[in-house]
């Protein structure tokens, strides 16, 4: 019987397992209930619905690379052989990723929504490498402000955004 060998990336995988399958397991106390106004919830969706789905795509996907990483392994003929170097630029990258999705998660409530979507768009694109002001400049405004009326207004969520908006908003579109 051959032992399996858990590299970094299994590792990793299986840590993304475990914490999604407990996600799903702690949904309930993870997402607040929904607000009901006389009988009525607020919105027309559970609030639990996409983190849900989310989570159970990550936590399908973490095991079917997993399985099919641990199946793999059988195949060569010297594990040994492929020797492991850590990528610095590619460590310091994914850490410039977590502090962008940190600052977007802590500026959401009093950027709102549009501002500090547009801000972090533009930190991640040029993260990403992206140079041309164009391309940026439409990334950033068209995506966040697409996103928030589909989200607000066909998908009936509600998300943060500062008063001005909204008013613009509602002039804007007669909504």
């Amino acid at each position: 019987m051959s032992r399996l060998k858990l590299s970094p990336e299994k590792a990793v995988l299986t840590a993304l397992l475990a914490g999604s399958l407990l996600a799903l397991l702690f949904m309930g106390q993870l997402i607040a209930p929904p607000k009901v106004l006389l009988g009525r919830m607020l919105t027309a969706i559970s609030p639990s619905l996409f983190p849900t789905l989310i989570i159970s795509a990550l936590a399908a996907f973490s095991a079917l690379v997993l399985l099919l990483s641990f199946a793999g392994d059988g195949h060569r003929s010297d594990p040994d052989a492929q020797k492991v170097s850590v990528d610095w630029s590619g460590v310091l990258r994914a850490l410039l990723l977590f502090v962008c999705m940190l600052f977007y998660a802590l500026s959401m409530v009093p950027l709102g929504f549009l501002i500090s979507s547009c801000i972090t768009l533009i930190l991640i694109s040029l993260l990403a490498g992206n140079r041309s002001i164009l391309q940026i400049g439409i990334l950033a405004t068209l995506g966040p402000i697409s996103l928030y009326l589909v989200a607000t207004r066909i998908l009936a969520v509600s998300l943060p955004e500062l008063n001005a908006i909204e008013l613009f908003y509602a002039q804007t579109l007669g909504l």
